[in-house]
């Protein structure tokens, strides 16, 4: 527990009681610069241990509120550390980018393609998450949030990274978007008997079992188009480090 005598902001000591706060804990207001605040500080430390379980809670089917109640912080904080921690994420998603032009030629350098259905605040508001996954390494390496239509397949195909664009192999389903988008050259439409989408096709399962906000029947769905499309980035790019892991 950490006891405040004196202002946060300006450090005087010349401060009155201000009533009390939500919670019943006494308020206090400097005189002179008029911050308010409270002098008991343990509701508010939150420690780097625990810290680091809440972000591996946030990997998991588990609902905000859960996390709130299992590690006994507040929902207000939580969806403020939630805020920062996608804002730090970054754009490339973490995937181990191509070795060298020789390896694509060598290895033949493939990558799948494919769509699923999720929500925002509700089931009419409908959002579809676009994946790209490497069909070797089994990373993702491009996403993107928006409805079904060939400008959303477009706003993926943007994302790839310049190699894949160049050199892959892309498989996808037989949805009439993907002509056109993806190289005629580069695009192997194909049905599901020739299994050359099970890869992404396995990883969508494994991304609605383990963030809640995608779960069909759920409470947990988001109520904010950017903390959904945060969420997912969060778990792609955590997914992405546990698979260049994997591959040393």
């Amino acid at each position: 527990m950490v006891v405040r005598d004196a202002c946060p902001t300006c450090g005087s000591s010349n401060y009155k009681k201000n009533g009390h706060i939500h919670n019943g804990k006494q308020n206090h207001q400097c005189k002179d610069c008029g911050r308010q605040f409270v002098q008991c500080l343990d509701h508010y430390l939150i420690s780097e241990e625990k810290r680091d379980l809440i972000e591996r809670l946030l990997l998991e089917r588990i609902s905000l509120r859960g996390i709130c109640r299992a590690v006994g912080i507040g929902l207000k904080w939580l969806l403020s550390f939630i805020v920062n921690c996608f804002e730090a994420l970054p754009d490339h998603l973490n995937v181990r980018p191509i070795a060298s032009t020789l390896d694509v030629t060598i290895h033949r350098l493939e990558a799948e393609v494919d769509e699923m259905w999720s929500f925002v605040r509700k089931k009419a508001n409908k959002q579809w998450i676009w994946i790209a996954m490497d069909a070797k390494t089994r990373q993702v390496i491009a996403f993107h949030v928006g409805d079904r239509s060939r400008d959303s397949a477009k706003e993926l195909w943007a994302n790839i990274p310049a190699g894949y664009q160049q050199h892959a192999t892309f498989y996808t389903d037989l949805y009439e978007v993907y002509t056109g988008v993806i190289p005629a050259t580069q695009h192997k439409p194909i049905t599901k008997k020739a299994r050359k989408t099970n890869h992404i096709e396995r990883f969508n399962n494994t991304l609605r079992q383990r963030v809640s906000r995608l779960v069909r029947e759920t409470l947990s769905f988001s109520k904010k188009l950017t903390n959904h499309i945060g969420a997912i980035r969060y778990f792609i790019c955590h997914y992405n480090l546990t698979r260049a892991a994997l591959l040393g």
